[in-house]
């Protein structure tokens, strides 16, 4: 059985805050607001998936638990007349650290609300106030510990390449996050979208974008750091559609963004392995069979770079060896 996410978006709702980095209306591809009947109708269409097992409807796009508390007690009532445990397992929600406090928990509890996620963005304060986010550190880990305490499973959210950020600061949210233990994060590089701040700033030339280049060479560092931690993430990189091209200003966005990671992660670990061998040579090159593409590359990149430096390598498939793991062998013929 798949596991399927009935994601809805609720756009530039609740949030008191416009950070430098915001337009929810291009991210959703919306500007209308969610509904409960459009919470039903999407619902009933994934019910018409025959796989459909352990699915969850989520809430995403804005601050949910900042809304107006009718409207989202009338969203959450329409979803949580579908959560039966089975078909659908529960109903996660995106919010701001700054808007969780013990009776929210608590009427999100009661409401068969299940995973919580926070944005928070950065764990460096000046960087969180460059970017008008309007809330801490200590707004993370304080949200954080009570969301545990109420035994919802729990995610960060982060970004790379912000307003006043660098690859270190990246790094060391990343650190943070990890003591945190979240159960999930999501990675997203920042991306300039038409009508925010960090869009003016870039045409006045008073902030520099990271390339996709750039974002792809940081996040190769945080996502093995996220794995050994035993955190799962579960996204890197805006999702491509869903109006983000028709925004675009600058930034790293790249619609296959988490595979030019993962294919980086691995072009490192074969040439951290290789040094032991003297170019000109024939390497086999084993990792995981879930790992083969991102191994090899996209077009065949980490293959053409090896081959450039003397390594004229072939990449198999090793049942035995677990994610990011590589195991370098010279190859060797039979007399």
């Amino acid at each position: 059985m798949k596991h399927i996410t009935v994601a809805l978006f609720v756009p530039h709702k609740g949030c008191p805050h416009q950070c430098s980095f915001c337009n929810q209306r291009s991210i959703s591809g919306t500007q209308s607001p969610t509904t409960p009947d459009d919470v039903r109708e999407a619902v009933k269409t994934a019910m018409k998936n025959p796989e459909l097992k352990g699915a969850e409807i989520a809430f995403f796009g804005g601050s949910f638990t900042a809304i107006e508390r009718e409207y989202m007690m009338s969203l959450l009532k329409a979803a949580g007349e579908y959560i039966d445990g089975d078909v659908f397992s529960g109903i996660r929600i995106s919010t701001r650290p700054d808007a969780i406090d013990s009776e929210i928990c608590s009427i999100l509890k009661e409401n068969k609300v299940t995973a919580v996620e926070l944005g928070a963005q950065s764990m460096d304060d000046t960087v969180l106030k460059m970017n008008s986010r309007g809330h801490t550190c200590d707004d993370v880990v304080n949200a954080m510990a009570l969301l545990k305490d109420f035994g919802f499973e729990t995610g960060l959210q982060m970004m790379t390449g912000l307003y006043g950020s660098s690859k270190q600061e990246s790094i060391d949210t990343a650190k943070k996050i990890i003591s945190l233990s979240p159960d999930t994060v999501r990675v997203y590089p920042t991306v300039v979208l038409e009508g925010t701040y960090l869009a003016e700033l870039y045409k006045n030339g008073e902030y520099s974008p990271q390339s996709v280049d750039e974002a792809v060479d940081i996040c190769s560092e945080i996502l093995p750091m996220f794995y050994d931690a035993g955190i799962r993430v579960i996204r890197v990189g805006l999702h491509s559609g869903g109006g983000v091209d028709g925004g675009f200003v600058a930034g790293a966005y790249h619609p296959a963004f988490r595979e030019l990671c993962e294919s980086r992660i691995y072009y490192k670990k074969i040439l951290e392995a290789v040094g032991s061998f003297n170019p000109p040579c024939e390497l086999e090159i084993e990792v995981s069979p879930s790992a083969l593409s991102q191994a090899i590359g996209q077009k065949k990149e980490n293959i053409i770079k090896l081959g450039a430096l003397g390594y004229s390598c072939k990449v198999i498939q090793s049942p035995g060896l677990k994610k990011y793991q590589v195991l370098v062998k010279e190859k060797t013929y039979d007399t």
